[in-house]
């Protein structure tokens, strides 16, 4: 079987370095807004077309309108047309389900704190180094962390920056061919999600929620204050905008690796099959007592880690229906409580006079399911 799988890391870099990355994040957004216009000033005037087209177009044009491209890698133009096609792809999507603004394709500012371009082909990877096209090689953070193994073919590499260019990551696709992994077969495990314990397994292991962004809201809250003191565009302004990025961008960075943890241990267990709720999370936003709580979860980004770690260690990933009333059902007789408030954290049978946890009861129920 063919495995996807992107590795990222941190970039060390000097200003020239810095500026060929800047220069080419610049040069995608200044394609994407191209095309972007484009495409707009077609659809009022009537004609047809697409990225594809005006992909063709500025290569027929660039020389004359903008022949700075030529000294940068072609494939951040083409990367940069191909993200454009997926946002009108995307967009029409939207606008077939219904329900909502569908959220039509927007200029991009250099003004946003987040740049990036994709490269591809040309690249090469080292322990300590990776090399990309035209720009050269690059030194890297984080020795041996990037694939070097001659199996393993790079597809792409995506260099951002949350932090109007301070830092720069790297992320590079790979492709790897792997035996199909054996079986699993291990006892089948329930994973209930909730706020005041991230995870709980029914194998009675508790994973509790860090709240790195509740860690991070008196530095975030006096960051937002002297923001807002400061002219809008001024030196200052960027540098205090800065800040504030890396402040979320930390909050960020902790959950991320704390769900990676957790979805790696989980998967190590190699059970026969892990069995999740589809919560419908951006539902449950919709309480604003609830929303900024639940947001600070990334329980979408779990239920995903450990839905593609599955399938790579040979255990099956199962979704329970979304109403299936695994807090309500005792994991004993299997009765089921006609109501059950949220404050109540344990949970008493009605008919057998079980008494459990009632996370650990709802975890154990989704693990039945298997």
């Amino acid at each position: 079987m063919k495995r996807l799988q992107a590795y990222k890391t941190k970039l060390v870099l000097n200003n020239v370095e810095r500026t060929w990355c800047l220069r080419c994040s610049g040069a995608a957004r200044w394609c994407f807004n191209w095309g972007l216009d484009a495409m707009q000033k077609a659809y009022a005037e009537g004609r047809k077309t697409s990225a594809l087209a005006e992909k063709r177009r500025l290569n027929a044009v660039k020389d004359n309108e903008a022949a700075w491209l030529r000294d940068l890698p072609y494939t951040v133009l083409q990367a940069a047309f191909n993200n454009l096609k997926s946002a009108y792809k995307n967009f029409f999507s939207r606008v077939k389900q219904g329900g909502g603004k569908p959220g039509f394709p927007k200029f991009k500012s250099r003004r946003n704190a987040s740049q990036s371009f994709n490269v591809r082909g040309g690249i090469s990877v080292t322990e300590t180094h990776i090399k990309l096209p035209r720009i050269g090689w690059l030194r890297l953070m984080e020795h041996g962390y990037l694939p070097t193994a001659k199996d393993i073919r790079i597809l792409s590499a995506t260099v951002s920056s949350d932090d109007h260019g301070a830092t720069w990551y790297v992320s590079v696709q790979t492709e790897q061919e792997v035996p199909e992994p054996a079986l699993a077969t291990g006892n089948p495990i329930g994973v209930d999600l909730g706020i005041k314990s991230l995870a709980v397994l029914s194998d009675g292991t508790v994973y509790d929620n860090v709240r790195p962004l509740q860690g991070a809201e008196r530095k975030i809250k006096r960051l937002s204050r002297e923001l807002a003191r400061r002219h809008k565009g001024g030196s200052n302004w960027l540098k205090t905008k800065a800040k504030l990025n890396r402040a979320h961008a930390k909050a960020r960075n902790v959950r991320e690796h704390y769900l990676h943890q957790i979805s790696a241990e989980t998967v190590a267990k190699h059970p026969r099959a892990i069995v999740m709720e589809n919560l419908n999370v951006e539902g449950m936003k919709a309480n604003h007592c609830m929303a900024r709580a639940i947001a600070d979860l990334g329980m979408f980004e779990l239920r995903r880690q450990i839905g593609y770690k599955s399938a790579w260690n040979g255990s099956q990933f199962i979704l329970a229906d979304r109403w299936y009333p695994s807090s309500k059902t005792c994991s004993r007789c299997g009765a089921i409580r006609d109501e059950m408030s949220l404050a109540e954290r344990t949970f008493v049978c009605p008919d057998c006079g079980f008494v459990i946890d009632r996370d650990l009861n709802a975890a154990r129920n989704l693990a039945a399911l298997a």
